[in-house]
C-alpha cells in the first residue's frame, strides 16, 4: 500500500515536471510568433520617437544597413564614423534613394573622451528620436589568446574605447533631450559572442557582455520615462568585420538582418535580431550549458570549431 502511494506521488511529480516543461516551450513558441511573425504585419511606428536618427559605425555592414533602413522609414540620419570619404558616399546614397537629410561627423571611436565635444556640438539642436550604437571592433584579425594579441597594450585601449566608451558617451549625449520629450529609442549592437565565453576572442566577447547588461539595466531605469533601450545580439552576419562569408540559412545579409531587427522594436527589448539567429541561440542555450562549457572536451571542440569557422570566413 505504501509503495503504491509512493509510486502515485512520483507519477504526479513527473506529470507536473512534464507539464511545466511543455508550458515553458509553448510560451517560448508564442513569444517567438509575436516577435517574428506579428512584428512583420504590425510594425511599430518608429517616427513617433522623433525626426532624426544617429548611427555610429555607419559606413559599412550593419551600421550602414541601419542608416539606410531608417532613412527608408522616414528619418533624417546623422552618420558617424572615422572615414570621411565613406561617410560622404553613404550620405549621398541616402539622399538619392530616400530624399532624407543627412549630417556626417568624422571621428575615430578608438579615441578617448576628447572626441565627444565635437559630436555634442553637431547633435545639440537636433530632434533625435533614435540612437544606434553600432560601432565596434575586434582587437585582432586572427584568433589569439589574450597575451598573444599583437600590440596588446594599445589594442586594449582601442577596443574598450570603441566598443564600450562610445556607447556610454553617445547615450550620455543623446538621452537628456529624449527625457525632456518623454520618448526615445536606443539600439545597442551587442553580439551572441557575449552570451557565453568563447576562447580566443576574449576581449571582444567581454565588451559585448557589457553592452548587453548596460542596455538591459538602462531600459529598466528609464522605461517609465518613455525611453526604449533594445539590446541586439546577432550571430554571424556577412560584413567586412566577419570577412564576408557567403549568406545562407544561418548567415544573414546586413540588410535582411537589420530589417527584421527593426521590426521587433516595440515587441522585445532583447533579441538576436532575426528568426534564424534566435533559433541558433535557442539550440546553443540548450547544448552549451555551464557544465558542458567547463569540460575539457568542450574547450577542445569549441577551439576547433572557432578555428575552422574563422578559416572558412577568410577563404570566402
Amino acid at each position: 500500500m505504501e509503495e503504491t502511494r509512493y509510486d502515485q506521488r512520483l507519477h504526479l511529480l513527473g506529470l507536473l515536471a512534464l507539464s511545466y516543461l511543455l508550458l515553458k516551450q509553448l510560451w517560448i513558441l508564442l513569444v517567438g510568433i509575436k516577435n517574428h511573425v506579428l512584428s512583420r504585419w504590425w510594425r511599430t511606428n518608429l517616427r513617433k520617437y522623433g525626426g532624426w536618427a544617429v548611427v555610429t559605425g555607419a559606413t559599412d555592414g550593419i551600421g550602414k544597413a541601419y542608416a539606410l533602413e531608417l532613412a527608408k522609414r522616414g528619418f533624417d540620419v546623422v552618420l558617424i564614423s572615422r572615414n570621411e570619404e565613406k561617410l560622404q558616399k553613404v550620405a549621398q546614397e541616402i539622399e538619392k534613394q530616400s530624399r532624407q537629410k543627412t549630417k556626417i561627423i568624422q571621428v575615430d571611436f578608438t579615441g578617448g573622451s576628447e572626441i565627444y565635444p565635437k559630436v555634442e556640438k553637431v547633435l545639440k539642436d537636433l530632434d533625435i528620436g533614435i540612437l544606434v550604437n553600432n560601432v565596434g571592433m575586434s582587437y585582432t584579425n586572427d584568433l589569439a589568446r589574450f597575451l598573444e594579441v599583437p600590440n596588446i597594450k594599445k589594442k586594449i585601449d582601442d577596443i574598450l574605447n570603441c566598443n564600450i566608451l562610445s556607447m556610454v558617451q553617445m547615450t550620455r549625449i543623446v538621452l537628456p533631450k529624449m527625457l525632456q520629450r518623454k520618448k526615445g529609442l536606443i539600439i545597442n549592437l551587442s553580439s551572441a559572442a557575449g552570451a557565453r565565453p568563447y576562447p580566443k576572442v576574449t576581449m571582444y566577447g567581454a565588451t559585448k557582455v557589457f553592452m548587453d547588461f548596460f542596455s538591459r539595466s538602462l531600459h529598466r531605469e528609464y522605461k517609465s520615462d518613455g525611453i526604449t533601450v533594445q539590446s541586439v545580439l546577432p550571430h554571424l552576419v556577412s560584413t567586412n568585420m566577419t570577412h564576408r562569408p557567403k549568406t545562407n540559412i544561418v548567415v544573414k545579409t546586413s540588410d535582411d538582418f537589420v530589417q527584421e531587427a527593426l521590426d521587433m522594436v516595440g515587441y522585445t527589448t532583447r533579441t538576436n535580431g532575426c528568426l534564424s539567429h534566435c533559433v541558433q541561440s535557442y539550440i546553443l542555450d540548450h547544448i552549451l550549458t555551464d557544465t558542458f562549457m567547463n569540460s575539457r572536451i568542450c574547450v577542445f571542440i569549441a577551439g576547433c570549431a572557432a578555428v575552422l569557422m574563422f578559416k572558412i570566413m577568410k577563404l570566402q
